[in-house]
């Protein structure tokens, strides 16, 4: 019996359809070798590769984003301790999405449909309305863009207010950088960062010191080793232009992750905690705001009724720097 047979005698039936990807839509935007994917779940990055070379560590079409590779962290990044805070006097309960720390993690919307805006070869943009909800009773459109051009990889967010009152806010974004196999090790680092902030067991900052003859001195570049990195950074060094770069080179090329003047803080993890593998890749992410900011105001943005955020990151991969 043939589908539309087997409808005909069962209405009530529903036909059925392709598996779609746990990611949702997959949307591919190509610029010369470079080649990017970008997902409906969370309009986070997924793959990223130059010459058919990986630029970022992903995930597969058929996977979900785990340990929050490529994601968007919006309204918030990193952590919330508790998952409350308090706002204009009024106090706020998040669920605690990381249970083994008692946090709240990464923001509201990496899990959430991002509707297509805009789809052209090389670029794309992706807009979703954050509606508000128990413990985050705010309303903002967010949109987030992502260009391939002769520089790399550019990737501009924006959120507006849509709400009649202020609302905490800070954006960050979870990329890995990979290395081309084998272990962060042996890759050269640079982090161009003054101040490391000191977090308790629960990754909640608890002061900062500089880094200046400590082994989270990266402002020269070197090799990483046995250094465990875990760490958001901030003071951060930046050129002429206004960016602040962190520069990865392995496996014969360099990848360069910048970001512009509204990031002033950059988290940087090797990944060894990871139970998908720790230490393979170099987690660079450029934040807003401090870890636990909507508690200790550290970056925290005050976002006015009607008012837009704007950040711009991006990534610049680089080949045949090293043999």
């Amino acid at each position: 019996m043939d589908g539309a047979a087997r409808l005909a005698r069962h209405p009530n039936l529903i036909e059925p359809r392709t598996p779609i990807a746990p990611s949702g839509e997959q949307i591919e935007l190509a610029y010369g070798d470079q080649r990017v994917v970008v997902v409906e779940v969370g309009a986070g990055l997924r793959s990223y590769f130059d010459d058919d070379r990986a630029v970022v560590d992903g995930y597969e079409a058929d996977e979900i984003a785990t340990s929050g590779r490529g994601q968007l962290l919006i309204p918030w990044p990193n952590r919330i301790e508790d998952g409350s805070y308090e706002f204009e006097g009024v106090r706020q309960q998040l669920p605690l999405d990381e249970p083994e720390r008692q946090n709240a993690i990464h923001g509201l919307v990496r899990w959430s449909a991002w509707r297509i805006a805009e789809r052209e070869p090389g670029r794309a943009a992706l807009e979703h309305l954050l509606h508000p909800r128990p413990g985050y009773l705010f309303s903002l459109a967010l949109r987030v863009e992502y260009t391939l051009s002769d520089e790399g990889l550019t990737v501009r967010t924006e959120a507006t207010n849509l709400g009649n009152e202020t609302a905490p806010y800070g954006s960050g974004a979870h990329p890995y950088l990979a290395i081309g196999g084998g272990r962060v090790d042996g890759a050269m680092l640079r982090v161009p960062a003054r101040t490391a902030l000191e977090a308790n067991e629960r990754g909640i900052p608890v002061g900062a010191a500089p880094v200046e003859h400590t082994d989270l001195d990266f402002r020269v570049m070197r090799t990483i080793g046995a250094t465990k990195l875990d760490h958001a950074f901030t003071d951060l060094e930046r050129g002429s232009d206004g960016l602040a770069r962190v520069e990865l080179t392995a496996d014969g090329r360099q990848a360069t992750l910048w970001a512009d003047e509204s990031y002033p803080y950059l988290m940087v993890f090797t990944g060894d905690t990871l139970a998908d593998g720790g230490r393979r890749s170099l987690a660079v992410e450029p934040m807003t705001c401090a870890p636990n900011a909507f508690r200790s105001g550290d970056g925290l943005v005050r976002l006015e009724p009607e008012q837009t955020h704007t950040g711009s990151w991006g990534i610049a991969p680089v080949a045949g720097l090293v043999s």
